[in-house]
């Protein structure tokens, strides 16, 4: 007997995009450059929120070595940055070691009847709302403990 699908807004979110994405790029080739694009979206975004942070937390540093107030929301408010820099600087590095996990990605190529393939086996997994794969995927999106709310 087939597992019910999750019903819960991020599942029926997830399973919305899951589909679409295999509809609107189907074959090998466009899903090795969507998820290029999506990689190289989320370092350029990524980067760029680092880079104020840090601005920020120079200037702040500046302004305070000026002052010198003791007030601990300001304190708050630092150690808020540098935790955020810490993850940000985190997140970066594993963007770059998927960056080059990815490349090999970019060295396979295949012949036009497996590119069909991957056409046909599209049409037939996105409207499939229990394919296993999908389920698999969701359960491990939906019980992961360290996702953020939404809400």
């Amino acid at each position: 007997m087939p597992e019910e699908p999750c019903q819960c807004p991020d599942c029926q979110r997830f399973y919305r995009e899951h589909d679409r994405l295999i509809r609107e790029f189907p074959t090998l080739r466009d899903q090795q450059e969507l998820n290029w694009a999506a990689l190289q979206s989320f370092r350029t975004l990524c980067g760029r929120v680092l880079e104020d942070l840090q601005n920020q937390k120079t200037s702040k540093s500046l302004e305070e070595e000026k002052e010198k107030p003791t007030i601990e929301k300001h304190q708050n408010s630092q150690e808020s940055i540098n935790q955020a820099i810490t993850d940000l600087e985190n997140i970066n590095a594993h963007l770059f070691s998927i960056e080059a996990l990815m490349e090999r990605i970019f060295d396979v190529k295949v012949p036009e009847e497996i590119e069909n393939k991957f056409k046909e086996i599209a049409g037939e997994l996105a409207p499939d709302p229990l394919n296993a794969d999908r389920l698999r995927l969701n359960r491990l999106l939906h019980q992961t403990p360290d996702l953020p709310d939404k809400n």
